[in-house]
């Protein structure tokens, strides 16, 4: 039986807590690193049309495509369809004539614009109708009102840091200085503001230079003593769940929250990003990707899968209770040269070994794997090479990947069975020379690393 490797798979830090292989990058190829929420955004796309823009654009389309939609019920991405309608001659009513016309539908649950009324558009893209929120004047007054409200109290804020700075100048100045600044003009260079004060604060009370700044006015929310009742049949008529709406559904549409099916309304389409990460020490660039929407490829991508042996559960033969299995591992190598490879059991008053369930006898013989070869793989004719296999550690050899055993031994009665042990690889620095390298010195420097890996093998068998 064959378990996900991404589930049972998990590599111990320096720092103490657990991550996947997909979430460690190395780091100057000494240790590896998690690179969690320490990038930037690189570029907004839509997943749809994959239409990219830059983030100021983004921020005013509110983080969304103008041209796509999404469903209001599955959630899927709309797709606009073409029918003929007929219509009436401007010049002969009497006469039709057939006039193409475009609506959205959806391709999994058959919704479409027209099934809340939406009308049909002369071409295919753009110009759909959006419902008009009533409390969207009532929002557009309030943010303009505190927007306003937050410029004056810095602007007081301002003046009283300007207050605070004359209480400490000099009284008045002599008469000589005053000569000296009429004379050569320095008044007006005097006057300019300085580094942290803003122009507002030494205009004046108005918010803008020049011009009087008319105050917004808002009234203020009133109270309802009392409240619309329900309808007399509300508790009494049968209620249709094809015709009411899910909490999913309102929660996509918090500013309408449509109660019924019929109310629902085309939303358009989230943008996504691609994101370039970097370390927490040195900033050293860990992923970075294209910025094309349309391509796939990275121009730095150092996540720990591409560089590490890859650790997978092959077979898992039953399991229990101190009684000794045989389990069947696969070493996968990542990289182009030969990675030689020791599994090491953990010692005893080892800190990493906590979550250890199982005692593990791992093999005691150095592993060689060899490079990863693209063209090899589907090339059937291709000479394997000698590598002088014992056949009770290793299994099989295909490419770069060889099949080892393992020896484990429940040590609890009950629960998982968690076995721990080190992995010590050979790992090549992939930082490039600063300096060009004699052709006798060594072109890239090796360096052993030992990463502590956990194995979840499943449950005891009674």
């Amino acid at each position: 039986m064959a378990l996900p490797p991404l589930k049972v798979l998990s590599v111990w830090l320096k720092t103490g807590p657990i991550f996947k292989l997909l979430a460690l990058f190395p780091v100057s190829g000494q240790d590896l690193q998690q690179a969690r929420d320490t990038g930037g955004v690189d570029s907004h796309y839509c997943p749809s049309c994959l239409e990219n823009m830059p983030s100021a654009e983004a921020k005013l389309k509110k983080n969304r495509c103008a041209n796509c939609f999404d469903c209001p019920g599955c959630m899927h991405t709309l797709s606009t369809r073409a029918t003929s309608i007929s219509t009436q001659l401007p010049d002969d009513p009497a006469k039709t004539a057939m006039k193409k016309a475009y609506y959205l539908a959806c391709g999994f649950c058959r919704w479409t614009s027209r099934d809340v009324g939406m009308a049909d558009k002369s071409v295919a893209s753009g110009g759909w109708q959006e419902p008009e929120n009533p409390h969207t004047q009532r929002m557009n007054k309030l943010i303009e009102y505190y927007q306003q409200l937050a410029q004056k109290e810095k602007v007081e804020r301002d003046r009283k840091k300007l207050a605070r700075r004359r209480n400490y100048m000099p009284l008045a100045f002599s008469q000589h200085t005053i000569h000296v600044v009429d004379k050569y003009g320095l008044g007006t260079r005097l006057q300019r503001p300085r580094a942290g004060a803003s122009i507002s604060t030494l205009a004046g009370l108005s918010l803008k230079e020049g011009e009087d700044q008319k105050e917004i006015k808002i009234e203020p929310a009133q109270a309802v003593d009392e409240v619309e009742p329900l309808p007399e049949d509300y508790y009494t008529r049968p209620v249709n769940l094809t015709e009411v709406t899910t909490l999913q559904q309102r929660l996509l549409q918090p500013d309408f929250q449509p109660i019924c099916a019929s109310q629902l309304y085309p939303r358009h389409k989230h943008l996504l990003i691609k994101r370039s990460l970097r370390c927490r020490k040195c900033e050293h660039n860990l992923s970075k990707p294209e910025f094309n929407p349309t391509s796939i490829k990275f121009k730095i991508q150092l996540v720990a899968v591409n560089y590490i042996p890859e650790v997978r559960i092959m077979s898992i033969p039953n399991l229990r209770y101190t009684k000794e299995s045989q389990v069947l591992l696969t070493l996968t190598n990542p990289v182009e040269n030969l990675t030689h490879v020791t599994l090491l059991e953990c010692e005893e008053g080892d800190p990493d070994k906590t979550n250890s369930t199982a005692k593990v006898v791992v093999p005691p013989r150095e592993l060689v794997l060899a490079g990863k070869d693209a063209a090899a793989e589907y090339d059937e004719l291709a000479e394997p090479q000698d590598f002088q296999d014992d056949p009770d550690i290793i299994a099989f050899r295909k490419a770069n990947k060889v099949g080892i055993f393992i020896k484990v031994t429940p040590q609890r009665e009950e629960g998982e069975v968690t076995v721990c042990f080190k992995m010590k690889h050979d790992f090549k620095n992939l930082a490039a020379p600063i300096r060009p390298i004699e052709e006798s010195d060594q072109a890239t420097e090796v360096i052993w690393l030992t990463q502590h890996v956990e194995l979840s093998l499943g449950p005891l068998l009674p």
